[in-house]
Order: structure tokens, then C-alpha cells, then sequence
């Protein structure tokens, strides 16, 4: 998400950033490619206005003039307003009511609504220990009926049944009553969507929205659709008391404008992204993090997150122990290593959300799937060798490489390359190499969001994983590194 807008505004403001002085005309020509790259972005054009006409008057204001780095001062005001336009702070689900509290799903039908009601189920129950019901009042169609059985199931959700006989509103105070005798904490309703905004859709969901009192009214749009999903969340925000927004598709938008425009045009605040299909792929909206990607300084506290929360740390302490007690890093800990970067959405899941990654050469690899088809290769590589070979590097002759290389489909090249890229690894782990070492790389990740900016003013970005030079990173990209 944000991959253009990201490419253009870091450009343009690299430019600036180091200039000795601030004059009108240089702020002007930054402005106009500022302007140039949010309309790109398909940022409504009233949002667009604003958002300049604020940067521009702060600009030319005595206190960034005379600053000891105005061209610095003036990425700050950019960032600033980049998490004004979003919203300020991230605004959490408001589930402070009765149980259960009762979450309304609206929105145009092929946004992706019955999918992201499996995912923010999936969401309270693991992160914030809720028991959530979910329950169907789409009577139109069948098939999203028995969708949201089926993801519910997936989630482990419990799913209140309902049928095309039934009225919806009736379905709702049902399921409410039965969440009600079982002690549920949370009871999300999915609606009914179409394919376009009329009057009959309003005044349907109007209706079922009387009727149940809900605690959260979120509206569900496509991100992929950029300004026309502000313009849709518009017209539901003034037939409906919306509380929040949520964006789906958002790993498959290059532009972003949605998310800058929706908080503009609507006053309600973006709660979630949709980051992908599986049901763990929905992540809280923090505009302060959101404004760091756009202006490509990564986002390495929802990283660090992300890793307390899906990294094996038992699988990861066993090995710290092991390269502890003088026990070297195998190819088999590399393969576990794989396993649990894809647990993190993979390779490019990973660099996305680290400073620095913004460079055209690196841009350019991974628009190309150099991680992954990496890390598949290295992957097929480690799998077609013995259990000696995994845990003995160094007894692989040039006899088994061509066994090897056989067996994985590749190059004799491909092996080597992969013991290198093993050895500059081994290198690494020996630097985590305590008890403690899972803790030591969450505290080196947070560093870099020292370096990266954290609060208040970015830094110039830049900054790569505890341990890793940009040799190593080369590296990992399939590259050849600097001699």
C-alpha cells in the first residue's frame, strides 16, 4: 500500500530536505510535486486543496524559516499533517456496553464485508479475549448466509443461523437475545450489500439499526477504489451514524488515496485495514504509523508487534540456547527461520515495514518478488539436502551440490550463493546469541524506531535490521554485494 505515493513524496522531500534555507520558490516547486503526487494517489481533490494550503502557510511561517534545518522542519509539518488528515491516534472499537455489545457491518456488496466480519471475530477473540457470535441478516443472498457459517467455523466464532424467510431486523433481536442467554461479548450483524447505494438498501439498514441500538456502526469499503470510497462512505455516513471505517484490499492498493481521504470527507476515523485474504490479515489503523510508511520510514512498532505475536518464542529460545552454549546455526535453523518469517507474512511482509526500504534498487526487487522467490528457492534448496548436510554445512562438496542442485531444479551458483547468504546469517545469530536473545531483537527493532523518528519529528529514515549491513541485505535480494 502506498508503494507510488511513497516513491514520489520521498523524492520530492529528499529534495528539499537539505536545503540550507527555505525561499518561496523552492517550497512552491515541492508543493506542486507534493500536490502532483496525492493526485496520483486519487486523493479527493478538496482533501488535496486543504492539506496544501495548511503545509504551505506553516511553511512560510517565522519559526520554520529561521530553524537550524528548515528543510527538516518542513518534512515535520508533512508528516504532522499527513496524521492530522488520518485522524491524530488510532480510535478502538467502543465495546463498553452491556453484553453483548453489538457491532453493525455495512457497505456496497464486493468489499469484502463477510470476510472482514470472520476477521474482526478472529481479532477480539485473540487480542482482546472476547467470545464473539457473528450472524447473517442478508436474506437476498443464500450464498453469504452459508460464507459466514463457513468463515465463522474457520475462526472459531459461534454462528447464530438464520434463512431467507425471516426478516432481518427479526434475525438480529434473535441473535441478540440468544448472545444475550449465553453470556457473548460481542455479537457482529452482517448486512446486506448491493451493488450500488439506493433508496431500498437505506432503508433496510436503517430500519435493522433502530432496531438493535448498535454500540459500533462500521462501514466496510474497498480501498482499490480510492476517492470513490470516501465518496461512499459519505453518502452511508448521512443515512447512517457510522462510528468507524474499514478499509479491505488495501495489500492490493499502490495509491492510498482512500485512506487519506475517507477521515477528510466523512469526520469518522479508519479503525482497521484489511492487509490480505486470510483471517489474521486485519491490523488496527494508526495514522502516526501510516504517515511513516507514506513517507517511507517503515513501521517498526507495528513490526515489533507483529512479532511478539506470531514468532514461536519457545522455537526461537531453543535456538538462542543452543548458538549460547557454542552450537553453530544450521541450514535446518535457517528453514525454521523461513517458517516462521512466512508466519509474519513473508519476506516482503517483513522489509515493507523497515526503514530504509524505500530505495530504487530495493523498490525494485521487491516489486519484482526477489524475497519470496528467494526464499523459496533457498527454501527447495535445504529441503533436497540430507539431515547431515542440513546440520554440517561444511561436508557439502562439489559432488552433492550437483545432487542437490538436481534435486531443487537449480544452479550450481544457487548453492553457493545460498551458503554465503548462510554464513553472513550465522554471523547475525551469534549477535542474539543469549537466553534472552528474542528480546534483544525486539529491543534492537525498536531502536530503529528511535532512528526512524517514533514521536514528534522523523528522522531522515534509513536503518536496517539489528546486525544486518547493506551487504547482507544485498544479500537476501539475490544480488551481487559491494566488493
Amino acid at each position: 500500500m502506498f508503494d507510488n505515493l511513497t516513491e514520489r513524496l520521498t523524492q520530492s522531500l529528499r529534495n528539499i530536505s537539505g536545503s540550507g534555507t527555505l525561499t518561496e520558490d523552492n517550497i512552491k516547486e515541492t508543493l506542486r510535486e507534493v500536490r502532483m503526487a496525492l493526485l496520483e494517489a486519487d486523493v479527493a481533490l478538496s482533501v488535496v486543496r486543504d492539506f496544501i494550503e495548511r503545509i504551505r502557510t506553516q511553511a512560510l511561517g517565522a519559526e520554520v524559516m529561521q530553524s537550524l534545518s528548515p528543510g527538516q522542519a518542513f518534512v515535520k509539518i508533512v508528516f504532522d499533517e499527513l496524521v492530522k488528515t488520518m485522524g491524530d491516534a488510532n480510535e478502538t472499537l467502543n465495546l463498553h456496553a452491556a453484553p453483548p455489545a453489538v457491532v453493525l457491518m455495512a457497505g456496497l456488496q464486493g468489499a469484502g464485508k463477510t470476510t472482514t466480519v470472520a476477521k474482526l471475530a478472529r481479532f477480539l477473540q485473540e487480542r482482546q479475549k472476547k467470545k464473539v457470535m457473528v450472524v447473517s441478516c442478508d436474506i437476498y443472498r443464500p450464498a453469504a448466509i452459508r460464507q459466514l457459517e463457513t468463515v465463522a467455523g474457520e475462526v472459531g466464532a459461534t454462528f447464530f443461523p438464520s434463512d431467507l424467510s425471516q426478516d432481518p431486523v427479526d434475525i438480529a433481536r434473535r441473535a441478540i437475545a440468544e448472545a444475550k442467554v449465553k453470556f457473548f461479548d460481542v455479537l457482529i450483524v452482517d448486512t446486506a450489500g448491493r451493488l450500488h447505494i439506493d433508496e431500498s438498501m437505506m432503508g433496510e439498514i436503517q430500519r435493522l439499526h433502530a432496531a438493535i441500538n448498535p454500540v459500533e456502526t462500521l462501514f466496510v469499503v474497498d480501498a482499490m477504489t480510492g476517492q470513490d470510497a470516501a465518496n461512499t462512505a459519505k453518502a452511508f455516513n448521512e443515512a447512517l451514524p457510522l462510528t468507524g471505517v474499514i478499509l479491505t484490499k488495501t495489500d492490493g492498493d499502490a495509491r492510498g488515496g482512500a485512506a487519506l481521504s475517507v477521515r477528510a470527507l466523512t469526520g469518522k476515523p479508519i479503525k482497521f485495514l484489511g492487509m490480505g485474504e486470510k483471517t489474521d490479515a486485519l491490523e488496527p489503523f494508526h495514522p502516526e504509523r501510516v504517515a511513516q510508511r507514506i513517507l517511507g520510514m517503515g513501521d517498526v512498532l507495528s513490526l515489533v508487534e507483529e512479532v511478539e505475536r506470531k514468532i514461536d518464542k519457545e522455537k526461537a529460545e531453543k535456538m538462542a540456547k543452543k548458538l549460547s552454549r557454542g552450537g553453530g546455526f544450521s541450514l535446518e535453523d535457517l528453514l525454521t527461520q523461513f517458517q516462521q518469517m512466512k508466519a509474519m507474512g513473508g519476506m516482503m511482509g517483513f522489509m515493507d515495514k523497515l526503514p530504509g526500504m524505500n530505495s530504487a534498487a530495493v523498490q525494485d526487487a521487491m516489486a519484482k518478488g526477489a524475497p519470496e522467490k528467494m526464499m523459496k528457492q533457498m527454501e527447495a534448496i535445504i529441503q533436497s539436502m540430507t539431515p547431515l548436510e542440513r546440520n554440517k554445512p561444511d561436508v557439502i562438496n562439489g559432488s552433492r551440490k550437483r545432487r542437490i542442485a538436481a534435486g531443487a531444479g537449480v544452479q550450481i551458483q544457487d548453492i553457493n550463493r545460498l551458503l554465503k547468504q548462510h554464513a553472513q546469517m550465522e554471523k547475525m545469530m551469534k549477535k542474539l546469541s543469549t537466553p534472552s536473545g528474542i528480546s534483544k531483537m525486539i529491543k534492537g527493532l525498536r531502536g530503529l524506531q528511535g532512528k526512524a523518528g517514533g514521536k514528534g519529528m522523523p528522522g531522515a529514515g534509513g536503518g536496517l535490521p539489528p546486525g544486518m549491513d547493506p551487504n547482507e541485505l544485498a544479500g537476501l535480494l539475490g544480488k551481487q554485494p559491494k566488493k
